[in-house]
């Protein structure tokens, strides 16, 4: 056959298949890195004039008649009470960061609060309330531009970003939490503004290590750092910004980046995404102990060193050198515990003498008197005070119950079954061994290091001494008979060292003794405090335990949350003539972005089993990658922030979706700009836009008034009570 009979019969090959390829984005290679630059979107003048239409627009939602109810609201009565204590420099305790509480005590201090009013019923005419919900709606507000400023660095079209803010600003449950002195609109703020700055260090990665791209690293580590200095649940919003750099690092691996480079972008990531976030973190803790310098509620939380350290603490001023006779109050240092406790009621098991426990607040049967063995020197006042010293043998009598410290082997403690049982048992003046307990000095932290044992400064063991076993209290709880307080134990095999048995005097009284100025004898460490404290704040928030027996109108489950199944009244009172507010979301923007958020992983699995089956390609090259690189963030971040909920023992309230219904509401917009370039003409992808923003607005306005506050009877609303498990008008569960 010859060469051109050959050329005449070859078969041309097949056209490529034609793609419609995404109009924000340029033609593309067939082999797309995952670094590969792809910043599309330009600001330009009109982006700043819609941002600023917006801003109004969302400004507008979150102040309008934001004073119209003059009495505290909701958790305005602890917050705002908060923000008075820092002006008040007094010390508090709370189960979050200081962060968004220092903004709220900012606003209060900007407003001319004095810090007199306790936050709780009507405002008195000397406190601006109105400025300081104001202020607090400022974080409202900015979650509009950073809606749009996000959507923008992930390329998506002008109205797309638009929609997205919409979305945001029209939500009533968002709105509602805006607007008033709470922390939840700083919290989603810095929230937001660390989705956005990830995003724009995704558009930028190709500028590695220019001004731009550390600009946006940093940005994140900042808004990091103050997302967690809000609530703890912004450490969701850093694993999700953790999980994300581990696979842009990955990535940069899977691209054969040079050793020494790859090193210089890990090392960045740890600078600006760790060591950032944990000084803005640390920082807000310092700030907090500088400002609140007095003694206050949250004393007793805190080390006994700490206390005696603020001005007016009846720590501060007391005998320094224990003696015989002394009456003391003895605080276990490990966290949680409190001090050393007994009452009038028995143990219904093992030996049924009197409970032993420890309890965390203050009270008179907090107090023990040290004498000698089987009572000697108890109540001498003819003789000079004789110190207490490492080794000596000593008794402690209980001055309400007059009984005395006793442990045995006759019987295990109640829970924890391998120590000894600790009971009060026996007066004063018996010749009983097991009343007996040697002083063990383990540290001294003042500079007086004499073998004799000091108030607060000093700690130590108390060895029972028959039984060679440590009295021990190891934060572990007793059952409703014990009044949930803790166990106090005999440890027979604990280390001296541990925490559970090391005790200090935290109060110490003795009439003969002379007072000494204990501000100078203590140290304080803000690395200890602040550790301490933060493990205080996690013991705070485990106890928050939701009792299932009893209904609570304010919380709800989180699988309830998407559904919007039990929207909550902000307000006890419902009654005609009171103001009231309603935490109800957007139906249409939850259920949708819920819907959304539950497709995408199968429209995932879908694209990829296309793609394993060699169907033909349904996007262009370099499109999947685009589209995925949004998707991860939104998707991510939803997921990142409401599954972990599930996990959670503590109480749970609606509010505590919002951050997850940020992401999720703007991968809606990022689902519906996608589906409509794909499927759709440019004008029809308008009109498409147009009717998901009308929409969005007239579900808005329908339920303003409880998002604005109603003040009629609320039987007139019951038509905008969608679903039969919402109380708007009438709660079917209370009497």
């Amino acid at each position: 056959m010859s060469p051109t009979k050959h050329n005449k019969e070859k078969k041309e090959p097949p056209p490529p298949l034609q793609h419609k390829s995404f109009a924000a984005y340029p033609a593309h290679t067939n082999s797309v890195s995952a670094s590969v630059p792809y910043q599309r979107n330009v600001w330009d003048r009109q982006d700043r004039w819609i941002v600023a239409a917006l801003t109004l627009l969302c400004a507008f939602t979150r102040l309008y008649r934001i004073g119209r109810r003059n009495v505290s609201s909701w958790d305005e009565v602890h917050f705002g009470k908060f923000g008075a204590l820092y002006v008040n420099r007094t010390f508090y305790h709370d189960l979050h960061p200081p962060a968004a509480k220092l903004l709220v005590a900012l606003s209060e201090v900007m407003a001319g609060h004095n810090g007199t009013f306790n936050f709780k019923g009507e405002y008195p005419p000397y406190v601006n309330y109105v400025f300081m919900r104001q202020f607090m709606a400022l974080f409202g507000i900015g979650l509009a531009p950073l809606a749009y400023l996000t959507c923008h660095q992930l390329n998506m079209r002008r109205r797309a970003c638009v929609l997205a803010a919409l979305f945001v600003t029209l939500d009533n449950a968002t709105c509602v939490m805006s607007r008033f002195i709470l922390l939840d609109a700083p919290l989603l703020f810095f929230t937001a503004a660390s989705l956005c700055s990830v995003a724009g260090l995704q558009n930028s990665r190709h500028q590695a290590f220019s001004r731009t791209w550390w600009r946006w690293l940093l940005f994140t580590g900042a808004s990091l750092g103050l997302v967690a200095s809000c609530k703890w649940v912004g450490f969701l919003t850093i694993g999700l910004v953790g999980l994300y750099t581990i696979d842009e690092l990955l990535n940069m691996y899977s691209d054969c980046l040079a050793i020494k480079t790859l090193a210089s972008h890990f090392l960045a990531r740890v600078l600006c995404l760790i060591v950032v976030p944990l000084i803005i973190y640390a920082a807000c803790f310092k700030v907090h102990f500088v400002v609140l310098n007095r003694s206050g509620p949250g004393d007793s939380r805190m080390p006994p060193a700490f206390q005696a350290s603020l001005i007016g603490s009846p720590l501060g001023h007391q005998p320094f050198t224990v003696a015989y006779s002394s009456q003391l109050t003895l605080r276990s240092l490990h966290s949680g515990s409190g001090l050393l406790h007994s009452h009038a009621h028995r143990y219904p098991m093992g030996s049924q003498q009197q409970q032993i426990t420890c309890y965390g607040h203050s009270d008179t049967n907090n107090e023990w008197i040290i004498a000698r063995p089987q009572g000697e020197g108890f109540n001498d006042t003819s003789s000079a005070p004789e110190p207490v010293r490492h080794g000596d043998v000593v008794s402690l009598m209980h001055r309400q119950t007059k009984t005395m410290l006793h442990s045995h082997r006759a019987h295990m403690a109640p829970v924890s079954t391998k120590d000894y049982e600790v009971t009060a048992y026996g007066k004063l003046g018996w010749k009983d061994r097991n009343n007996n307990w040697r002083v063990e000095i383990v540290n001294e932290q003042s500079k007086v290091v004499n073998g004799e044992l000091h108030a607060i400064t000093t700690q130590f063991n108390l060895r029972h001494v028959s039984t060679n076993c440590l009295l021990s209290a190891a934060a572990v709880k007793l059952p409703s008979w014990g009044f949930r307080q803790t166990e106090v134990s005999c440890s027979r095999e604990g280390s001296p060292q541990l925490l559970a048995n090391l005790w200090v005097v935290e109060k110490h009284v003795n009439a003969r003794l002379p007072k000494a100025d204990m501000r100078s004898m203590v140290k304080r460490s803000f690395l200890r405090d602040f550790v301490q404290l933060n493990i205080v704040m996690a013991r705070s928030n485990n106890a928050l335990i939701p009792d299932r027996d009893k209904y609570n109108h304010l919380e709800s489950d989180p699988w309830t949350w998407p559904l919007l199944l039990y929207p909550m009244r902000m307000l006890g009172s419902w009654k005609k003539g009171d103001i009231k507010y309603y935490e109800v979301g957007n139906p249409l923007l939850w259920w949708s972005s819920t819907i959304c958020c539950v497709l995408l992983p199968l429209q995932i699995f879908l694209y990829f089993a296309r793609r394993q089956r060699k169907a033909p390609a349904v996007w262009a090259p370099g499109e999947a990658l685009h589209y995925w690189n949004g998707a991860k963030l939104l998707w991510g971040g939803w997921f990142m922030h409401y599954i972990p909920f599930f996990a959670m023992g503590r109480v749970t309230y609606i509010h505590h979706v919002l951050p997850a219904l940020y992401f999720a509401l703007l991968l809606l917009a990022f689902e519906i700009d996608y589906l409509c370039r794909r499927i759709l003409q440019n004008r029809l992808q308008n009109v498409i836009v147009g009717i998901w923003a009308v929409a969005a607005l007239a579900v808005f306005c329908w339920f303003a008034p409880l998002t604005f506050g109603y003040s009629g009877a609320i039987e007139e609303l019951k038509y905008r009570q969608w679903l039969p498990t919402w109380n708007l008008y009438r709660d079917k569960y209370m009497v």
